[in-house]
């Protein structure tokens, strides 16, 4: 491990260097992935040169206590500093193991989030907007901007489908983990008779895609304009502002109609559209390096889920890990770094397990 750690403390000073060059400087392309790659390799250096300052320090206090040559109150000074040094080596050891395993490229990036409703009808999508709400809320408890890309809503306030940015510093990281399906079990403020329910929502969570991570030729580009449809809205039907782009080659289509203008819309779309390519991409390599493609959302079948909000019981479950809060208030509310922060410790296991 410590060879390991040498090497990149040799590509941080590196990268440092060539930080300094003035050609790099000037293209602004290599100069981006030089800070990100600095960025990446900090915290490790800075914990491998902590590690390196306490194994000189044991040293030097056993070489002293092995030496015997001391008075009894310098010895027990030595003593102190031999087992504070002994300690501090197999915490950061442990930390450096950590800041070792493989870091996902897309962890710093904004994200896009796709919710739509699956299995449940109009209560699937009442929950898909409680899920947007739960989301945006979280977003701005950490002071990330959160901006609608398109949406479907319908009539009762809910969202068939709705996509959204959040743009933060470390939103992929903290996001990735809701991709899936998410189980609602409550009664329907239309149910009479006090059943409950079972309806289902979709959560994709998409690393949002630069023009420099994935290139999209325009002439892989059919592009449709239609009047917008749906509820209330002056600019309704009486422009052609809708856009419809098809990606050829991947079959993906994205539809936009939520601005008045055109321009807008098609902007917004792209960013989606970049975002779909660059995963299907991303779900390619994976499928190449583990021989099985990683399914990210499912059928949105009730059977299929990741999480269960229930709320004759206030309780949240997230199936993959084992975990239940009885805060499901609060979660809704967007107090999720308590499920959130578990999910990446049970995900930092596996790899350890891994890895080891």
């Amino acid at each position: 491990m410590l060879e390991k750690l040498k090497s990149v403390e040799e590509r941080f000073n590196e990268v440092n260097e060539m930080l300094c060059d003035t050609a790099v400087m000037e293209d602004l392309n290599q100069y981006r992935k030089l800070m990100q790659e600095l960025k990446r390799l900090t915290p490790v250096v800075e914990k491998y040169r902590q590690h390196m300052q306490a194994l000189e320090a044991f040293e030097e206090a056993r070489s002293l206590i092995e030496s015997g040559d001391m008075d009894r109150d310098f010895r027990e000074l030595v003593e102190e500093e031999y087992e504070s040094a002994k300690l501090l080596i197999e915490e950061t050891q442990e930390e450096l193991k950590i800041l070792l395993l493989p870091t996902d490229p897309n962890d710093d990036k904004n994200v896009i989030v796709e919710i739509r409703g699956g299995a449940g009808g109009e209560e699937a999508a009442l929950f898909a907007y409680n899920l947007f709400r739960m989301y945006s809320m979280y977003a701005e408890a950490r002071n990330w901007k959160a901006e609608i890309l398109s949406s479907n809503a319908t009539e009762l306030g809910g969202f068939k489908e709705v996509s959204f940015m959040i743009e933060g510093e470390g939103a992929y990281s903290r996001f990735k983990f809701e991709s899936g399906v998410h189980r609602v079990q409550r009664v329907p403020e239309t149910e009479s008779q006090g059943r409950i329910h079972t309806s289902t929502v979709t959560v994709a969570v998409l690393p949002e895609a630069q023009e420099v991570d994935i290139e999209i030729k325009p002439v892989d580009l059919q592009i449709d304009t239609y009047r917008a449809s749906g509820a209330g809205g002056q600019h309704v039907n009486t422009t052609d502002s809708a856009i419809r782009i098809t990606h050829i080659p991947t079959g993906t289509v994205v539809e936009c109609q939520d601005e008045r203008s055109q321009h807008k819309n098609k902007d917004k779309a792209m960013k989606i559209l970049r975002s779909r390519v660059l995963e299907a991409e991303l779900e390619k390599q994976a499928q190449a390096i583990a021989g099985e493609r990683r399914a990210q959302v499912g059928t949105g079948d009730r059977s299929e889920r990741i999480r269960t909000y229930n709320y004759a019981q206030g309780r949240v479950s997230d199936h993959r890990i084992g975990l239940t809060l009885y805060r499901l208030e609060a979660i809704l509310n967007g107090d999720l770094d308590e499920v959130i922060d578990a999910l990446i410790t049970a995900d930092t296991a596996e790899k350890l397990k891994a890895q080891s």
